[in-house]
């Protein structure tokens, strides 16, 4: 494909500046180069489509001005006009205020992008490469689309860039059984690099987008939030080559920062789609927003937003750690508050391999519809593919992965579930009696017969001398060599 080509050519320019240290500044450099590139495409087909509009960029910052001429400005003019006269212009945009001002897009950006590249001529190379993708082809931009979802899969080896990824296919999976439409408010409190955005809007293309006008009541109906300036660039970059011509809702923020109770009734959602960060502590004085669920803990604090932003009848899909289920204290009254305020229908259990390997933690899928408590959770349990041991970087799972758990799921309405020898059904009483501990295991699962135990403390102990057998003949033998 010449466009995994043409961005693996310039991977390939930007490892030998040095400047650029490692995956994360590479791909983050690239991406602000892209950026620039596709608001300019996109800009010069709206000047031609749309009467009066301008681009959001002064005209000498714009791509096409000292970009796109391959004989352009170059070396240390090249590199002076990025870190003293772009990057200060981009970064401190002058807003209008009004309702789709696409400079905010530009400016959120920009606001900590950061020029990693020092050498002008290296600069050069790589813009010209750029110049060679045209995001006003179709199918140009398909398949640059689809490289720019390797592109973030990729992203899981720089560092802790894993935490702000969702494989494809776990994402498609929860947004085809939310079923967004058209106009539905869809929102995503920590979106990442756009996953589950992405995923909504195929979802909807493909299923109810018929006209322009359905097309723009999508876009204007998502809402999406993310703490980090790389994701965050990634995101709105996503946005662009997904056809969304205001990205703007893309926030960069933090959703946790806002008091709980300061989440007003006209900010509630349909829908939540979302992989909130686990694991992870929130900065001090951030639970205070949480009075009612003072913890630290990212996960918990999010799931308690995210009960209460739904609307009535909203509903909601959720990748949370098993944690989260078995947990105690604050978890335990979280739990107990969400099968009370929402039908928490379904937790699909996947495989600890579904992460890795990033992460070798064991993951669900909540999915919970607000307004009426929980009478009863259907469990499914998710395996790996018969004939293969886990899921891995070679052998991912996929979507067809997933196609067991649609046909049982009973359509929209979850009608004729039954329970099979992977789904299991738990009464809301069950849960109470349990303490709210949702980590109820396969009830159809064998147990692995790990043997007697009196057996395996004699085999234990046999193994320990074994092993202190050979360690004392090791020191005769090198003691001897020594002596030599």
């Amino acid at each position: 494909m010449i466009v995994r080509t043409t961005v693996k050519s310039i991977q390939d320019i930007m490892r030998q500046d040095v400047g650029v240290d490692g995956d994360a500044q590479r791909i983050s450099q690239l991406t602000w180069m892209f950026f620039l590139k596709i608001i300019d495409d996109q800009d010069q087909e709206l000047e031609l489509t749309r009467d009066g509009y301008r681009s959001p960029i002064q005209k000498q910052y714009r791509w096409r001005s000292w970009a796109a001429d391959p004989e352009g400005m170059t070396g240390e003019p090249l590199l002076s006009f990025i870190n003293d006269e772009l990057f200060p212009a981009l970064k401190e945009l002058k807003l209008t205020g009004k309702p789709g001002d696409r400079r905010r897009v530009v400016r959120d950006v920009f606001e900590d992008a950061y020029n990693y590249m020092k050498s002008g001529h290296l600069i050069r190379q790589v813009v010209n490469k750029i110049n060679e993708v045209d995001f006003n082809n179709l199918d140009e931009r398909r398949h640059f689309g689809e490289f720019y979802e390797q592109l973030l899969n990729d992203l899981q080896s720089a560092g802790n860039a894993g935490e702000y990824y969702t494989p494809r296919a776990v994402t498609a999976f929860m947004a085809d059984r939310i079923d967004p439409h058209p106009g539905e408010i869809l929102f995503d409190p920590a979106c990442g690099t756009g996953g589950f955005l992405t995923c909504a809007i195929r979802h909807m293309e493909k299923n109810y987008v018929k006209t322009p006008k359905q097309r723009e009541k999508m876009h204007g109906a998502l809402r999406a939030v993310e703490k980090k300036q790389l994701p965050h660039m990634l995101c709105v970059t996503n946005m662009l080559l997904h056809g969304v011509e205001d990205p703007s809702f893309v926030r960069h923020d933090n959703t946790l920062a806002r008091p709980l109770i300061s989440w007003s009734k006209d900010e509630r959602v349909d829908i939540v789609l979302t992989n909130p960060p686990f694991g992870g502590r929130e900065e001090d004085g951030i639970e205070n927003n949480f009075p009612t669920f003072r913890t630290k803990e990212t996960a918990d604090l999010f799931l308690a937003l995210i009960v209460r932003l739904l609307k009535a009848d909203g509903r909601a899909a959720v990748v949370l750690p098993d944690g989260t289920l078995f947990g105690e204290g604050v978890k335990t009254r979280l739990k107990e508050h969400l099968m009370e305020e929402c039908n928490l229908h379904t937790i699909v259990r996947l495989p600890n391999s579904v992460f890795k390997p990033y992460a070798s933690i064991g993951t669900n899928l909540l999915f919970f519809e607000k307004g009426t408590p929980t009478k009863d959770i259907w469990f499914y349990e998710h395996r790996v593919p018969e004939g293969q041991k886990a899921y891995s970087m070679t052998k991912p799972i996929r979507l067809e992965h997933f196609r067991d758990c649609i046909d049982w799921w009973g359509g929209k309405e979850r009608k004729g579930r039954e329970e099979t020898p992977q789904a299991w059904r738990v009464t809301a009483d069950e849960v109470k009696a349990r303490g709210y501990n949702l980590d109820i295991k396969n009830p159809h699962a064998v147990a692995d017969d790990h043997g007697d135990p009196e057996a395996l403390l004699a085999e234990l102990a046999a193994a320990e001398a074994e092993t202190g057998a050979l360690r004392d003949q090791l020191k005769v033998i090198l003691a001897e060599a020594l002596a030599r």
